[in-house]
C-alpha cells in the first residue's frame, strides 16, 4: 500500500478529521474546530479500516493528526438548557402585561400556537440545514436564497439580539435602581445613594459579571450557566404561581378578563401591537445551529428531540408566568411585571418573596446574557470578517468585538425608556422573520429545488410564512399609530 503516512507505535492514538465544508461559498473556512473527528488506537485498526483507507487513495479528506485534545460535545440536556436559555429571557417579563391586553383565554391559546410553530420552524431549518450542510443560520439562508437574503438575514439577528439585549439591561437598571414609579432593589435595602444612578448600575453589571461570561469562545462553556438560569427562571415561576394560588383561594384575586377588549380604538391597537410580543418570546432560531453543531453524536432526530423538550419546557414556564402575572395585578400589570414586585403582595413573608423574585431574575438575565450575545458577536464577524480566519482562531478580534457590541449596547440601554418600546419593534420585523419567514422560505425554495416537502409541510410552510406577513404588517401599523398617538 502507497502512503503519505510515517509508521506509527501501536500504542498511539490517530485523529481522522474532516476538512471544513460547511460553508457556502466561502473562501476560507470558518471553522475547524467542529469537523467530524474520529479518535483510533493504532491497535485495534481492523482489516477493513485498512482496506478503507486504501481506498480513498492519494487525495484523501482525512489528514493525520497526532496528539491534542479532543473535545466531546454537549449532552441531549446541555443542548436543551442552552436552546431554552435563548428563548427564556426578557420576553417572559412582558408577557404578563401580554395578557392583560389578550385576556386569559386568547392569551393562553396562543402562547401554545406560538411554541408549536416556532418547533416546526425549527425542525425545517435543522432539516435543510443537514441537507445543505450549513454551519449557521446565515449559510443555510444563503444556500436557499442568496447571499443578499444572507445579509439581510445577518443584519435581521444583529438588530434582534442587540435589541434583546438592551431589554436585559434596561430590565436590571429599572429592578436594582428603580426608576420614576417603582422603588428598586437597593433604595429598598441600602436607602438613597448612589446605587439610585440607573446608568452607574448598570455599567457595573456590565463591567464585572457579564463582560467575563461575554468573552468565552464556545456555546457549550455556557451550558453550566444555562442549566442555572433556567432554574433561576424555574423558581420565579414557582414563586409567582404559589402566590396566585394563595390569593385566589383567599378570595383576593380580581375577576380576569376571559378575552381581548375591542370596545375603543386604543385597544384595538393595543391587540394589534401585543402579537408581534408574543412572537418574539420563542425566537431562538439564530443559536439553533451553534448548538447543533456542538451536540454529541448529533443528527437531525437528536435535534429534534432537543427542540421539541425545550418548547414543552418554555409553554410550561410561559403559560405559567403570563396566568399567574396577570392574576396577581389584573389592570395594573406593567410591561415589565418584575417592576411590580415592589409592592406588598398581601402574604406572609412578602417582602422577601419580593427580594428572591427580583433578584432571582436578575441573576437570569445575567447568565441569559452571554448566550445571546455568542450569536451576536458571531453574526457581526461573519458579515464584517466574511472570509477571515475563525473567531475562535482570533482571541484578540473576539475580544474587541465583545469590547465594542457591549459597548453599544450600555448606550442602548440607556436611550431607550422601557422595555415595550423595544419588543413592539423587533417583535413586529426582525423576530417574526427569523422565527418564521426566513425558515418557511427555505422550506418553500428547497421543496422548489428538489428536496421533497410532505403536502402538510408545504401547507404549514405557507401558513407560517402568511401569517408572519401579515401580523408583521399589522404590528408596524400598530407601532406607527402608537407612537403617533403619544406624540399628539
Amino acid at each position: 500500500m502507497t502512503s503519505h503516512y510515517s509508521a506509527l507505535p501501536r500504542s498511539s492514538y490517530v485523529e481522522l478529521q474532516l476538512h471544513d465544508d460547511y460553508h457556502v461559498e466561502s473562501p476560507k473556512p470558518r471553522s475547524s474546530e467542529n469537523a467530524f473527528v474520529k479518535l483510533v488506537p493504532l491497535g485495534e485498526i481492523r482489516d477493513q479500516d485498512l482496506n478503507h483507507v486504501d481506498s480513498i487513495g492519494e487525495e484523501d479528506d482525512f489528514p493525520l493528526i497526532v496528539g491534542g485534545d479532543v473535545k466531546s460535545g454537549s449532552e441531549i440536556s446541555g443542548a436543551v438548557f442552552n436552546l431554552a436559555t435563548s428563548v427564556i429571557g426578557a420576553g417572559i417579563m412582558a408577557l404578563p402585561a401580554t395578557m392583560k391586553v389578550l385576556g386569559l383565554v386568547l392569551g393562553f391559546v396562543l402562547i401554545i400556537l406560538m411554541g408549536i410553530l416556532s418547533e416546526i420552524s425549527i425542525e425545517l431549518l435543522v432539516r435543510f440545514s443537514v441537507l445543505r450542510k450549513a454551519y449557521s443560520y446565515g449559510d443555510i439562508v444563503q444556500s436557499a436564497l442568496g447571499r443578499p437574503a444572507r445579509i439581510l438575514s445577518e443584519i435581521c439577528i444583529i438588530v434582534n439580539n442587540a435589541g434583546i439585549l438592551v431589554v436585559y439591561l434596561i430590565i436590571m437598571g429599572d429592578v436594582m435602581s428603580g426608576s420614576s414609579d417603582h422603588v428598586g432593589v437597593f433604595d429598598q435595602l441600602l436607602g438613597n445613594g448612589v446605587w439610585d444612578q440607573r446608568k452607574l448600575v448598570i455599567l457595573i453589571i456590565v463591567v464585572v459579571f457579564l463582560a467575563p461570561l461575554c468573552a468565552l469562545e464556545k456555546i457549550d462553556s455556557l451550558s453550566l450557566t444555562s442549566a442555572a438560569s433556567v432554574a433561576l427562571a424555574v423558581v420565579f415561576v414557582i414563586v409567582s404561581c404559589v402566590i396566585a394560588f394563595i390569593k385566589l383561594v383567599e378570595g383576593r384575586i380580581e375577576t380576569p378578563r376571559m378575552g381581548p377588549d375591542i370596545g375603543s380604538k386604543k385597544a384595538i391597537m393595543d391587540l394589534l401591537v401585543v402579537i408581534p410580543i408574543m412572537t418574539n418570546a420563542y425566537v431562538c432560531h439564530f443559536n439553533v445551529q451553534p448548538i447543533y453543531n456542538e451536540l454529541e453524536g448529533r443528527s437531525p432526530q437528536k435535534m429534534n428531540r432537543v427542540g421539541r423538550i425545550t418548547t414543552v419546557l418554555c409553554v410550561l414556564v410561559y403559560a405559567s408566568t403570563a396566568i399567574s402575572g396577570y392574576l396577581l395585578f389584573g389592570k395594573d400589570t406593567e410591561s415589565d411585571v418584575l417592576t411590580n414586585f415592589d409592592k406588598d403582595l398581601g402574604i406572609r413573608f412578602s417582602s422577601t418573596l419580593n427580594y428572591i423574585v427580583r433578584v432571582g431574575y436578575i441573576l437570569h438575565l445575567v447568565l441569559v446574557f452571554p448566550v445571546i450575545h455568542f450569536s451576536l458577536r458571531q453574526t457581526v464577524d461573519a458579515l464584517i470578517f466574511h472570509g477571515s480566519s475563525p473567531l475562535s482562531e482570533s482571541r484578540k478580534r473576539l475580544l474587541a468585538l465583545t469590547a465594542v457590541l457591549l459597548v453599544l449596547i450600555y448606550l442602548g440601554s440607556t436611550a431607550i425608556p422601557n422595555i415595550w418600546v423595544a419588543f413592539k419593534f423587533t417583535g413586529a420585523t426582525t423576530a417574526l422573520s427569523l422565527g418564521f419567514i426566513f425558515p418557511s422560505l427555505i422550506a418553500l425554495r428547497l421543496n422548489h429545488e428538489g428536496e421533497d416537502l410532505s403536502h402538510g409541510e408545504k401547507i404549514l410552510s405557507w401558513l407560517m410564512l402568511t401569517l408572519a406577513i401579515s401580523v408583521s404588517i399589522v404590528g408596524v401599523i400598530g407601532n406607527i399609530y402608537s407612537i403617533n398617538s403619544q406624540s399628539d
